[in-house]
């Protein structure tokens, strides 16, 4: 005699029979839902509770689970989980806090050699630690856990990001002090002040440009056989070149010295250059930084030579980023610096310095624009 199954059958009318099987055929549905779908399905359809279990391959306790659901508060209830089901929390609230708090110091303030935590570290430290202050539930805490705590807390103490301090307490002052200098340069520009009462330069150095010289020819590229260059790995190292350059804020006009250093004997002759090129009743304002070249005893001896003739306007301390300069040498770093070979120094110093004579046949106007509008020129 064959087996009879002692369930109540399971009544569906037409309108859920179809949303049924459009449910257990869906692709963006989660797993579980188009499984129960599909168990009801096949349940309704006449087969057994093995049947089914077998052709969607889970078990029967999970099928009679769902067919239970269905029969006692219908069929929209058994697709879903019931409230408060799945596993309680083991770990205590107060457990996770603790937790959290010593992911936010470091592993050296409680005797461990690493600078920065690891999951593995973590997680072993409050394994052993965790009883005896008073969490006995972070016995068998394992890594996963440490970082789904971490992550929920958006925490990730494996990592460095780096930030400035301001060290320099009167950096707002010499901020307002060189962003004044770029507002009266707008305001001339755009009323045409003579040039010849006042000039105005950025200036810095650019130190370390590095001369590496090639030890095979680059091949050139060719239609269907190299796109681009193809150059051999190693070179030779020939030192390194200095530039010191001011960009004028008016012009647009570079002056650049190509050294082999950038001491105060060549800040000095750089600015007998800036001294010879403009007229002799300008005022020469630079913008420049605290360099110990431009502020030696070599320097302000030859400033007293040619009084009233220059004026200085000081960044503040990490504040190289206010010098309109720096725009220029990030421009010549990529187009000209980025990927240079010369056999010798004196093969880079003359293709800087051809580099400048082709961007003074055609300069360029910085300008700058980040907080400008604030200010007013008296």
């Amino acid at each position: 005699m064959p087996f009879r199954s002692r369930r109540a059958p399971l009544q569906l009318t037409e309108e859920e029979r179809q949303w049924l099987q459009h449910l257990s055929q869906s692709r963006s549905e989660p797993a579980g839902r188009v499984q129960r779908a599909g168990v009801l399905l096949r349940y309704h359809g006449g087969e057994s509770v093995s049947a089914i279990a077998a052709h969607l391959r889970t078990n029967r306790p999970k099928v009679e689970r769902v067919l239970g659901k269905a029969l006692a508060l219908g069929v929209r209830a058994a697709l879903a989980d019931l409230p408060g089901r799945g596993r309680r929390p083991t770990l205590t609230p107060e457990a996770r806090a603790w937790v959290v708090h010593l992911a936010c110091q470091t592993p050296t303030t409680l005797g461990y050699a690493q600078e920065l935590w690891t999951t593995r570290l973590l997680a072993k430290h409050v394994r052993e630690h965790g009883a005896a202050a008073g969490h006995p539930s972070l016995r068998r805490l394992g890594r996963g856990t440490v970082s789904k705590l971490l992550r929920a807390q958006a925490l990730q103490p494996h990592k460095v990001r780096y930030y400035l301090e301001r060290r320099d307490p009167e950096f707002e002052p010499k901020m307002q002090q060189v962003l004044h200098v770029y507002k009266t340069v707008e305001v001339w520009r755009r009323t045409q002040a003579p040039a010849d009462l006042v000039a105005v330069l950025s200036y810095d150095e650019k130190p370390g440009i590095q001369v590496l010289a090639p030890t095979a020819p680059d091949r050139p590229p060719g239609p269907g056989r190299h796109p681009t260059w193809d150059r051999d790995h190693e070179y030779v190292r020939q030192g390194t070149l200095s530039l010191l350059a001011g960009i004028d804020l008016l012009t647009g006009e570079v002056l650049g010295l190509v050294r082999d250093r950038h001491r105060s004997r060549e800040f000095i002759e750089f600015l007998q250059v800036a001294h010879g090129h403009y007229p002799a009743a300008a005022r020469i304002r630079m913008v420049l930084d605290n360099h110990s070249a431009h502020i030696s005893r070599e320097t302000r001896a030859y400033l007293a030579t040619v009084p009233n003739r220059f004026e200085f306007i000081f960044t503040p301390k990490h504040g190289s980023w206010l010098n309109l300069v720096e725009a220029f040498f990030s421009k010549m770093a990529r187009t000209l610096l980025r990927g240079i070979r010369a056999g010798s120094k004196a093969e880079l110093k003359a293709r800087i310095e051809l580099y400048l004579q082709e961007v003074n046949a055609d300069p360029v106007v910085f300008r700058w624009k980040y907080k400008l509008d604030t200010l007013s020129v008296a």
